[in-house]
Formats: C-alpha cells, structure tokens, sequence
C-alpha cells in the first residue's frame, strides 16, 4: 500500500478512525480502532489552548540541529518584549529545556487544578518539561506511543498554562509519534505554524525536505526555516570560517517555497551559554546578536508586521 495515500487520507480524527478501506495494511490501524475518532478531551484541551494566542511549533526531521537552543532563545526574547510565553518540551526522550532555561533540578507541583510549570529565572518564561518529573537527571522514560500521546495530553490539558501571549512547542526529531499527537491535539486551537531548523550539511537538509512534507500534508503552516550552524565564528576575531561544503539552507527554502528566516553561525560563546544553563541572549558575541535578530524577524512574522 502507498504510504502517501494512506497519510493524505487517514481517517484518524473521526468515528471512522481504524475502521475505513484506507486503514486496511496500516500498522496502526488497531491502535487508531482504541484511540481515533472524537477525543473526549477535546474540549478541555481547546479551553487551555483558546487562551494562548500563537502557538508555534519549532521542528526539525534531524537531531542535533538547535531545535531547543532556538526554541529557548525565540521564548526569552519574546519574554523581555513583554509577552507572557510558555515553553513546553514534547521531547519525552531526550528533553534539554531545563537546563536551557536555567529550571534544572526543580520539580513541578501538582496541584488540584492541574500541573503548575516551572518559571525561568531569566525573563518569567513558563517551562514544562519531562525532565523536570524525573527522579533524577539520569531516569529515562521508554514509553510507546500510545504513552507518549498520553503524556503530551496531558501536558496541553492538565497544566496551569493561564493566559499567554505565545506557547512555544519544542519538538524532538522525526515526524512520528509526538508531531502527530501535537498536530491532532492542536486541531482546533490553529497553531500559527511551525519553525523548521536545519544545518548546511546534505543529510540534513535530506531528512528537513520530509518534515517540509509532513508539515505541509498535515495542514500546518511553515512560517519558515533557519539555518543553524552555517559557518563558525572565531571568538577570537569574530571572522566566520565555513565548515561544510556549501550552505544550502536558503536554496532549500527557495526550492520549497518556503520563507528563509535567516542563518546562525556555530558559536563558542552560545554553546558555553546553553551548556552552563545561562541565557543565550545576554552574551555580547556575534552570535548572540545574530540569534536576537533571528527571534526578532519571527517575532514580525507571527505578529504579521513581515520581514525585518
């Protein structure tokens, strides 16, 4: 069976979830049988999500390529132009908000109406993250999808996000389980769209064209792409040294037809930030300030004022 025809026309959001022609030969018809159709959650999670005014999601189909250090930094600069913004970390393997945020070693309270998400020392930014209801920094979680769904049900539905300006979804590689289930819960809430990372390097730019893809069969907007890591700059001189080939990423977005949102070099000083737990923002390095003028052009997008 055609993979692209059983995705263009899954069932799985209504009665008919598991059960039609389509779904015959689908590895995840049975699952669809116990968890399609009309979720009964639906409504409390459209009552959370109706309070958020842009949901944003930032993706990427490859691993390693600034997903959270950029969904951190677009997070704390919206913060600090007084915008009330939560992050919230759909990375249930391998989740690095905690420690990009500065909220590392603090546990989520549970109260009566719900989990209360921890708050960023930095700009006031809510954070919710799996790695901050572990037992310690070395616990892992091996959930199936079904698990997974669940968790980030629960993360949208049960959590005390109240009023905000922006919801920012820090996605984990692929274009599977969590990107599903966020999509599907978000339905009704219309997410502003996603923010796709890449890197210069061929197989990255690869497996990005199949996130271009999902983003696109899956009705979500792409507000556009950044290109991560396109070049090194010296923290001596601040002469920036290309180390792959060729920088592809904006003739990606042209081939796609996509915005090019702009480029960010390697960093020393953005690595030495994130790896310390400190603001990537503050820094006075050239890196920095090309990550500010990054937040800021998608900040002009979403609030419909265009390119910088």
């Amino acid at each position: 069976m055609e993979i692209s025809r059983v995705v263009e026309g899954c069932p799985s959001s209504s009665e008919s979830a598991g059960k039609a022609e389509v779904c015959k030969g689908c590895p995840g018809r049975m699952l669809c049988q116990s968890l399609g159709g009309v979720d009964k959650d639906q409504a409390d999670i459209d009552l959370r999500m109706n309070a958020v005014q842009h949901k944003i999601l930032v993706v990427s189909g490859k691993g390693g390529v600034g997903k959270s250090t950029i969904a951190a930094a677009l997070a704390n600069q919206l913060a600090t132009s007084h915008k009330k913004v939560g992050l919230l970390d759909l990375d249930i393997c391998g989740p690095s908000q905690p420690l990009l945020m500065g909220v590392n070693g603090q546990a989520v309270v549970n109260t009566q109406w719900g989990w209360k998400p921890l708050v960023s020392p930095y700009t006031g930014v809510k954070v919710l993250s799996v790695g901050s209801l572990l037992a310690s920094e070395e616990s892992s979680l091996a959930f199936r999808g079904p698990r997974k769904t669940a968790l980030i049900k629960t993360f949208v539905k049960d959590v005390l996000w109240g009023r905000l300006d922006y919801l920012i979804f820090d996605t984990p590689p692929g274009t599977s389980d969590e990107h599903l289930s966020i999509v599907k819960v978000l339905q009704n809430a219309k997410p502003d769209g996603a923010i796709i990372v890449t890197t210069p390097q061929a197989v990255a730019i690869a497996t990005v064209r199949k996130e271009i893809s999902f983003c696109r069969k899956m009705g979500l907007r792409i507000i556009g792409l950044v290109e991560n890591m396109n070049g090194f700059s010296c923290p001596c001189c601040g002469e920036l040294s290309q180390l792959f080939p060729a920088a592809d990423g904006k003739k990606l977005a042209e081939e796609c037809n996509i915005t090019y949102l702009g480029s960010l070099p390697l960093c020393s000083g953005i690595s030495q930030c994130s790896e310390d737990g400190q603001n990537t923002l503050e820094g006075d390095y050239a890196g920095s300030t090309a990550l500010k003028a990054l937040c800021t052009t998608i900040q002009n997008i979403i609030e419909g004022e265009g390119l910088t």
